[in-house]
Parts: structure tokens; C-alpha cells; sequence
């Protein structure tokens, strides 16, 4: 008889399901990936939300708590007999008692994958070399590698993945530590940056933290389209120095913090320096949304809010 599921949900915190992944395969533990394939009618989660079942561990969630103990018990099931199987709630389900308050109908597909499957150890591999993939499975067969790659088959998921969010944030006031913070907390690979800092990094769980020169610190840590870089230093020189290595970069996303009207000063050296104006124009000044505070957790909201807007608006496009 499998754990029930803790009473507070903070398995569901997990958007990201691939660490999840790689401790049920460090465990040597057969898994459960579940896949969220159908959704009628507007439900909390889109298709491609995924959880994670494996012996002590669970991540991700599909509706708020209306059908997660009961996916858990599927799932468990599944891991026993190694049978894919298809679950519906809503409208046709043989489950009529499990209610979708959202009024939806979706579909989930649950398949057992173990812990030597060369397409999970593909998937895993991808995400350390930060390169897209694309996981294609009919249950029992499986394949993970390069997109433009997928074999010919017929497949009950075909689910792409991105490498992982990465912020990089220049500064050391409560509000770069703020922006620092909630990215970590928003499932960004966060790296707060400050030259000549302290030895000691912030007491912030999950933050990575260097203390070089941002042209140095940019290099060392890499930058790649699904990489943005908050400018919050309040120093002009050390602005300017951000600006001359985070723009013309790979990086997705560059802002900076400030006045709009202190931008053109800001600027300057990479104009001199003969710098394309489309390259200039790809800095988002003042940085983030404007919701109207400047508290620093105010000023975080705003920032990552601004960068998980932009990523889900590309996405779409």
C-alpha cells in the first residue's frame, strides 16, 4: 500500500519535474512519468504538465488537489504491473465521483520508465548540455534526443523540453537580493553577482553567487537564449560594464534598473564603441512591469514577472 500524500502539497511547487527524474534514477528507482495529454473545457494546467511517481518521491501537480491521490494510486499501480494506462476525469470518466471543480475534462497518460532507460538518461544528459529535446512515447516504447530528430511513431506523448530558466542578477542592495531571491523561488539556476563582494555568499538556500567582473562572470557562467540578466547595481560603472557584456550576448533577456531618463549615460560607451543600435535596444529600461511599487520585493515581482511574460508570450508566438 503506497505513503498517502502529504497534506500540505508543496510536492506541487515543482513545475519543472526533471530533478524529480534524476533523483528517482539516482535512487535506482523505477518511476511513473505522467503526462497531462488532453484538457476541455479551461482546467488549472495545460497539456504537457507532467508529475513524477517513484518510491519516496513525488513532484508536479494537474488540478489544484481534485485527482492527484488518485493519479498516485494509478501511478503505483502502473509501477507495479509496468501497464501504460490513460485517465480520464470529467465528462466520460468511469470515475464520476472525482469532481474537476473547474468544470474541465482531461486526459493523463501514465507510463513506467526505469531507471537504466536510455531515453530518460538521454533527457537527463540534455538538460546538463542545456539543449532542447523532445521525449516521444507510446508507454512502452521511448525515445529523447534533438527535435528535428524524432523517429516515426505513433506516440500517446510527445512533450518538448527547454533547458532550465537562468537569471543572472549584477548587484548587492535588499532589492538585487530580492530579485535573486524570488528567481530562485520561481525555479530560475539563479546566480547573483557582485565584484569584489564578500567572501561569504548570501544566506540565500539555492543561490549561486561570484564575486568577478561581469564581463568574467557572464563567461564563466554562459549565456544562452533561455538566460536573463537583471542589472540592479547602482553604480554607473559597473551598469555600463553589464550592459557592454549582457548585450550583445545570447542572453533572452537583459534589464536594467533605473530611470529611464539616466538610460542614454548608461549607454554611452557602447555607442562609442560603435555597438548596432538593434543590439542597444534589446535592454528593457526601467527593468520589469509596472505594477506601481519599488519596494525591493515590489521591484522583484515586476522583474520576474516581466521575464516569465516575454518567455510564455515567445512560446505562444
Amino acid at each position: 500500500m503506497r505513503e498517502p500524500l502529504p497534506e500540505w502539497p508543496m510536492f506541487g511547487l515543482a513545475e519543472d519535474v526533471r530533478p524529480a527524474l534524476r533523483q528517482a534514477r539516482q535512487g535506482n528507482s523505477p518511476l511513473v512519468l505522467a503526462t497531462l495529454t488532453a484538457v476541455e473545457g479551461g482546467g488549472p494546467r495545460p497539456p504537457g504538465t507532467q508529475m513524477v511517481f517513484a518510491d519516496g518521491v513525488v513532484a508536479g501537480y494537474f488540478s489544484g488537489g481534485c485527482v492527484e491521490s488518485d493519479v498516485a494510486d494509478h501511478a503505483f499501480a502502473c509501477l507495479a504491473d509496468g501497464e501504460p494506462r490513460t485517465l480520464v476525469y470529467g465528462a466520460g470518466s468511469p470515475w464520476p465521483d472525482i469532481r474537476l471543480l473547474c468544470g474541465a475534462r482531461i486526459e493523463i497518460f501514465l507510463e513506467m520508465v526505469e531507471a537504466d532507460d536510455p531515453a530518460l538518461e538521454s533527457l537527463l544528459a540534455a538538460e546538463t548540455a542545456r539543449t532542447p529535446c523532445l521525449w516521444v512515447s507510446d508507454g512502452r516504447r521511448r525515445w529523447c534526443g534533438p527535435p528535428d530528430q524524432a523517429p516515426a511513431m505513433s506516440a500517446a506523448v510527445s512533450r518538448a523540453y527547454d533547458p532550465v530558466p537562468r537569471l543572472v542578477v549584477f548587484g548587492s542592495d535588499p532589492t538585487a537580493i530580492a530579485i535573486a531571491t524570488l528567481g530562485v523561488h520561481s525555479g530560475f539556476a539563479t546566480t547573483l553577482v557582485r565584484p569584489k563582494g564578500p567572501e561569504t555568499p548570501p544566506p540565500v538556500p539555492g543561490l549561486a553567487y561570484r564575486r568577478d567582473e561581469p564581463d568574467q562572470a557572464l563567461a564563466a557562467i554562459g549565456c544562452d537564449a533561455w538566460t536573463a540578466v537583471a542589472i540592479a547595481t547602482h553604480s554607473l560603472e559597473l551598469d555600463q560594464a553589464a550592459l557592454a557584456a549582457a548585450l550583445p550576448s545570447a542572453a533572452g533577456y537583459v534589464g536594467l534598473l533605473g530611470a529611464r531618463r539616466r538610460l542614454p549615460e548608461r549607454l554611452a560607451p557602447l555607442r562609442a564603441a560603435g555597438v548596432a543600435e538593434e543590439v542597444l535596444t534589446r535592454v528593457h529600461a526601467p527593468i520589469g512591469l509596472d505594477i506601481g511599487g519599488k519596494a525591493p520585493w515590489e521591484v522583484a515581482v515586476s522583474v520576474i514577472g516581466q521575464i516569465m511574460a516575454l518567455r510564455h508570450a515567445q512560446a505562444s508566438a
